[in-house]
């Protein structure tokens, strides 16, 4: 089936396990965790010393990552956007988390990923 043909509770099913190894991997700083659900062209444009640098900053202003709750998703033709209500543990407030999924040969992959 068609990812974007997936019901909410489908995707959710998909997402949130590909969103929790994101955020263990980024608060681990571990680049090769965090790649690992990403398309080719993802990799492409997130170095190892960006995602150093990116970690490192977050986890210095805003803490780790906290509480997440589902707002929506969003379909397009050849992927479906996922946000979340995000929170830290040192900064208070409400953050935006999103993902972008993407099938590619039978696997589901991140296409472009942020909390801000």
């Amino acid at each position: 089936m068609d990812l974007s043909q997936k019901t909410d509770s489908e995707i959710m099913s998909i997402a949130n396990p590909i969103m929790d190894n994101l955020m263990d991997a980024s608060t681990a700083i571990d680049y090769e965790r965090h790649i690992k659900d990403f398309t080719d062209r993802l990799k492409s444009v997130l170095s190892r010393e960006r995602l150093k640098w990116i970690c490192q900053d977050y986890q210095d202003t805003k803490g780790f990552f906290a509480k997440r709750e589902f707002v929506a998703t969003f379909r397009r033709p050849e992927s479906v956007a996922i946000v979340w209500k995000q929170t830290f543990t040192k900064q208070p407030g409400d953050f935006v988390a999103e993902m972008v999924l993407v099938q590619q040969d039978g696997k589901y992959l991140v296409d472009h990923v942020m909390v801000f």
